[in-house]
C-alpha cells in the first residue's frame, strides 16, 4: 500500500511539473505590452531573417510597428489603403494606446480579412501567409490584416486530366483561389470548407470540402483524426499525407484519388466524399476512392451515352493488356507455344533463332529500357524530351532488332503495352510494377502461374477498404443501381432518378445510426 501511495505521488509531481513547464511556454508565447520587448523577441525566434521587414512608426509620441514579410504582400494597396491613412491624420496630443488601436482596426483597414492576435505563433504564422501585422506600444496584441501579393501561376489547363468538351480550369497552387473555384461551382449553403494546418514546422494550410448533407458523420470523423495524427515537420505536397489516409493493406493500389479539376473534385463530394486540398499544390485528394473511377472521365458526361460506354470498354480491356500481355507471351512462347497459330509461331521462332535471350529475359530488359526512357522523357526540360524519344524509337525499334538482342515480336508486344499503360494513367504505377511481375510468373510458371497471379491480385483488391468503403464496391460486392455507371453510363434521364451516396452502396460499413 506504502509503494502503491509512493508511485502515485511521484506520478502526481510529474504531472505537475509538466504542466507547469506548459504553463510556462503559455505564458512565452503571449505577446507583451512592451513594443521593443516584442520587436526583440520576433527578431530572435526569426534569427534576424533578411524578409522580415519592420516599419516603426510615431503617433503622437506613441510608437507603432508594421510588420510583413518581404515578397509576400501587396506593396500598392498597403500604402493606399493603410499607411496613406495613418501618416496623414491628425491625432492630436491627448490620445492613448487605445485610441490609436481602434482607429487602425476599425476606421483604417478595409480589407474583409482582419483579425486579433495574441501569441506570437500566431503572429508568425499570419506574417508567413501574406498578412500585415501592426504591434503598439503598451497593447499585448496585434492587428493582423490580410494583404496578400505574392506571385502565384495563374488558373491554366490541368495537364494531368485532359478533356475535350470539359472546362479548361485546373486548381493552381494557393488554397484560397482553389476554394473560390468549388464554391463558384456549388452555390449552396450546405458546401463547406474545414481549414487545417499540418506539420510542425512548415503548418500548411489544408482544407477538407465535403456535403453537410451528404457527407457521413463517422467518415469525416475518422479523416480529421487520421490529419490530426499526421506526425510530420513539413507537408509540401498532398502526396505527403496519402499514406495516413490509405488503407493499412499492402496492396499496389491506392483507394486515395487525385484530382487538379474542379468539376471532377465538385462530383464527387456530391456523391459523399470528402476532398481534401493542400496549400501550395493544385492536385487535391479525395477520400475514399473506387478503383472503378480510375476509368471514368468527365468527358464521359459529354459524349452521347452509348460512345462513353465504348471508351470505357476499351479502358478495361486497355488496363488488362497492359498487365497480362507481356507475360502471357512469355508464358505461351515459353510453355505453351501450341496455342499460337502455325504462322505466328514460325514468325515467331525464326525471330528467336537470331536472339541470343531466352524470352523471359528478353522481355524484362526490354520493358527495363522503356521504362529507363519514359522516365528520362518525363524528368528532363520539354526541347530534350523529343530526343528522348527519338533516341528510344532508334534503340528500341531499330538497332535492338538489327542487332539481334531482340525479336520483332517482342518490340511489338512493348509497344502495344506501352501505349495500353497511356490510357489509364492514374493507374500506371501499380501497371509498372505488376506488368514486370507477371513477366517473372510467365516465364516461370507458365499460364497457370498467370491465372494464380491473377487470383492473388484480384484477392487483394477485394481485402482493400477505405473507411469502411471496398475498394471494389460495385462489382464486388455487387450492386445494380450503382452499375449504370460503371462498366455503362447511362444518359442523365436515368441518372437524375436517385442520387448515388458512397454510403448507400452495398457493403459499405458505414455506421449509418450517426447521421
Amino acid at each position: 500500500m506504502f509503494d502503491f501511495m509512493k508511485k502515485m505521488s511521484y506520478k502526481s509531481r510529474i504531472l505537475n511539473t509538466e504542466k507547469r513547464q506548459d504553463d510556462l511556454i503559455s505564458l512565452e508565447n503571449k505577446l507583451r505590452k512592451s513594443l521593443t520587448d516584442n520587436l526583440i523577441i520576433l527578431r530572435n525566434k526569426c534569427d534576424n531573417t533578411t524578409d522580415l521587414n519592420i516599419r516603426e512608426i510615431n503617433i503622437s509620441g506613441i510608437d507603432v510597428a508594421m510588420i510583413i514579410m518581404e515578397g509576400m504582400v501587396n506593396l500598392q494597396v498597403l500604402a493606399t489603403m493603410v499607411l496613406d491613412k495613418i501618416l496623414l491624420k491628425d491625432f492630436g496630443d491627448n490620445i492613448s494606446n487605445e485610441d490609436i488601436y481602434d482607429y487602425i482596426e476599425k476606421e483604417t483597414l478595409t480589407a474583409a480579412d482582419l483579425k486579433d492576435s495574441y501569441e506570437f505563433d500566431e503572429v508568425f504564422k499570419f506574417l508567413m501567409s501574406g498578412f500585415v501585422v501592426f504591434l503598439i506600444d503598451g497593447i499585448d496584441r496585434a492587428i493582423v490584416m490580410g494583404a496578400q501579393g505574392f506571385s502565384f501561376r495563374s488558373i491554366s489547363e490541368p495537364s494531368s486530366e485532359v478533356n475535350e468538351k470539359g472546362s479548361r480550369e485546373g486548381f493552381t497552387e494557393p488554397l484560397r483561389i482553389n476554394m473560390t473555384m468549388v464554391r463558384r461551382r456549388i452555390k449552396d449553403p450546405r458546401l463547406k470548407f474545414e481549414l487545417m494546418s499540418v506539420g510542425s514546422i512548415s503548418k500548411t494550410d489544408i482544407c477538407l470540402v465535403y456535403m453537410t448533407n451528404a457527407v457521413s458523420k463517422k467518415l469525416l470523423r475518422e479523416i480529421r483524426h487520421k490529419l490530426t495524427q499526421t506526425d510530420l515537420e513539413v507537408v509540401l505536397t498532398s502526396g505527403y499525407l496519402q499514406p495516413f489516409l490509405e488503407s493499412k493493406t499492402a496492396t499496389l493500389f491506392s483507394d486515395v484519388g487525385f484530382t487538379e479539376r474542379p468539376d471532377t473534385l465538385c462530383a464527387k463530394i456530391q456523391e459523399g466524399r470528402v476532398a481534401i486540398m493542400v496549400d501550395g499544390t493544385p492536385f487535391s485528394l479525395i477520400v475514399p476512392y473506387l478503383f472503378t473511377e480510375n476509368f471514368q472521365s468527365i468527358d464521359d458526361y459529354a459524349h452521347k451515352p452509348y460512345y462513353a460506354t465504348f471508351i470505357r470498354s476499351i479502358k478495361y480491356v486497355s488496363f488488362i493488356m497492359s498487365i497480362l500481355l507481356p507475360g502471357m507471351y512469355v508464358a505461351i512462347g515459353t510453355f505453351h507455344p501450341e496455342l499460337f497459330p502455325d504462322s505466328l509461331l514460325f514468325n515467331i521462332v525464326s525471330a528467336q533463332e537470331t536472339t541470343p535471350f531466352p524470352l523471359v529475359l528478353e522481355a524484362l530488359v526490354i520493358h527495363f529500357m522503356y521504362e529507363i526512357m519514359r522516365e528520362a522523357g518525363l524528368r528532363l526540360p520539354r526541347p530534350v524530351g523529343h530526343a528522348v524519344s527519338i533516341v528510344g524509337a532508334l534503340v528500341i525499334g531499330d538497332a535492338s532488332v538489327t542487332a539481334g538482342l531482340v525479336g520483332s515480336p517482342m518490340v511489338l508486344v512493348v509497344a502495344l503495352t506501352a501505349i495500353s499503360s497511356f490510357v489509364v494513367p492514374s493507374l500506371h504505377e501499380a501497371i509498372s510494377v505488376l506488368r514486370f511481375a507477371f513477366i517473372v510468373i510467365g516465364g516461370t510458371l507458365g499460364l497457370y502461374g498467370i491465372a494464380l497471379g491473377g487470383a492473388v491480385v484480384l484477392t487483394n483488391a477485394c481485402a482493400l477498404q477505405a473507411f469502411g468503403v471496398p475498394y471494389l464496391t460495385s462489382i464486388a460486392p455487387f450492386s445494380i443501381f450503382s452499375m449504370r455507371d460503371v462498366f455503362v453510363r447511362r444518359s442523365f434521364k436515368v441518372l437524375q432518378k436517385q442520387t448515388m451516396n458512397i454510403k448507400d452502396l452495398n457493403g459499405v460499413n458505414i455506421d449509418k445510426g450517426e447521421e
